[in-house]
């Protein structure tokens, strides 16, 4: 079926009109870890701090993806890559339109990472792991998911039956059990401001 589509990119704004407009260059920022490491709560205030500070953000999350585009897609491997390829692909979107994206995302394995890496493109992906140990992880878990997995209820979890695999080379590392969350946001968007800042005219 693909022959029959004609894409007309060339005929579209480009991605630097966008950005030009927007006041910023985009990319995008992958924040991976355990569940209960602080990557959705990092985004979320990430976003704020940069709205506040003249950019603009998007986030996207398991909670806005899994319960929208992909609320079709279990928690298998197959369906946990398909999760993550079409996010990619979202976020590949918002990156052509000029906007900075914070994806938060257990992302478990070198691999699935690596598909994101490509989908986006190795010079616009900025991996962040987000590192706290699984203890602490576990202290944080207001849902109840790793107890549920360590009781059974849950098959498949990342980080009790499930492998979790760090990033081999981050663009950067928090460690979330040795600052707080305001140490965290300070420490991304100081990483983060050289890389969306537009050059000086």
């Amino acid at each position: 079926m693909t022959e029959h589509i004609h894409p007309i990119f060339d005929r579209l704004l480009q991605r630097s009109d966008r950005e030009r407009r927007l006041g910023q260059r985009s990319k995008v920022l992958w924040l991976t870890g355990l569940s209960g490491s602080g990557k959705s709560t990092i985004a979320q205030h990430l976003e704020r701090y940069l709205y506040n500070n003249g950019f603009f953000a998007q986030v996207l999350d398991g909670d806005n993806i899994r319960s929208g585009i992909n609320n079709n897609l279990s928690f298998s491997p197959e369906d946990r890559q398909e999760n993550i390829r079409r996010i990619a692909e979202i976020a590949r979107l918002y990156l052509d339109s000029g906007i900075i994206t914070l994806n938060s995302f257990i992302s478990p394995t070198v691999e699935i990472r690596e598909m994101a890496r490509q989908i986006i493109g190795p010079e616009d992906f900025l991996e962040i792991y987000i590192n706290a140990p699984l203890e602490v992880c576990e202290s944080r878990d207001v849902k109840g998911l790793y107890e549920k997995a360590r009781a059974g209820q849950i098959k498949g979890f990342t980080g009790i039956d499930a492998p979790y695999e760090p990033p081999l080379h981050p663009a950067l590392e928090i460690k979330t059990d040795e600052q707080s969350l305001e140490e965290s946001v300070e420490a991304v968007f100081q990483f983060l401001k050289p890389h969306i800042e537009l050059p000086k005219a």
